[in-house]
């Protein structure tokens, strides 16, 4: 199996007007360097009070893999992620932050998994600790691993980072998922990895290169929000929520 055909590059950008410049040209770059049959980046403006939807389309003018779309008002990472995914066009879907954390040639190894035979390929900063760079402060690394026991306690999900923003989809799979994606904030990527195995998807963790980098969108009162996530998603799982489409 050869998935490297056809590639949708999602990216969730709030207040990105600075970072997407250098993102968007390393990405393209990567692409230019692939015999793809399709690629596109598609560039989710989340109601930012900047210039990102300008920088955006000013990147579409001039490059035909570019695109932008924009989510009426300030949503969420989640509910930007689920809008670029079920209007991607691509064979195959990545997900991955604005500022690159990991390192977009880290797609190389979640290619890997999907010629295996996986449906959802995501990036792990756990299984590998060598691969991370610059780490986050010691406070955020430690709640990290507390959300992480926790995560698993709850939603008997078997993953050790559910959190890195470098998720691999395969087209099925993405419509399937994310069509029935309830969360919009923070706490999407148990979710859509919860629905994932209910769904009896084959997903596979991959240890990723990854570098903490300043400026994040994750302020304490939506980190510790993001600790009710897990309960939230066994709760809609208990109650049936994913079983059908909303």
């Amino acid at each position: 199996m050869n998935p490297k055909r056809s590639i949708s590059i999602i990216i969730p950008a709030y207040n990105e007007e600075k970072r997407l410049p250098g993102t968007l040209e390393k990405i393209l770059e990567y692409l230019s360097a692939g015999a793809w049959d399709f690629a596109e980046v598609v560039v989710v403006d989340d109601g930012s009070r900047d210039g990102t939807a300008k920088v955006g389309e000013d990147w579409a003018e001039r490059h035909p893999a570019v695109r932008v779309l924009r989510n009426p008002g300030n949503r969420g990472k989640g509910y930007s992620v689920r809008h670029g995914m079920l209007e991607a066009r691509g064979e195959w879907r990545l997900f991955s932050d604005a500022d690159l954390s990991s390192p977009i040639e880290e797609l190389e190894k979640l290619w890997t998994a999907a010629a295996a035979g996986a449906d959802v390929a995501f990036g792990s900063r756990a299984l590998d600790r060598s691969l991370v760079g610059v780490h986050q402060p010691l406070f955020r690394e430690t709640m990290g691993r507390v959300f992480n026991l926790l995560m698993r306690l709850v939603t008997g999900l078997p993953y050790r980072d559910t959190q890195c923003g470098f998720k691999l989809f395969s087209a099925a799979a993405a419509r399937e998922v994310f069509s029935r994606q309830l969360l919009e904030r923070f706490g999407f990527d148990v979710e859509v990895l919860y629905i994932a195995r209910r769904l009896g998807l084959r997903a596979v963790e991959v240890p990723v290169r990854w570098n903490d980098v300043l400026g994040t969108k994750v302020g304490l009162l939506s980190g510790l929000n993001a600790f009710a996530d897990p309960l939230r998603v066994r709760w809609n799982g208990v109650r049936g929520r994913y079983r059908f489409r909303p």
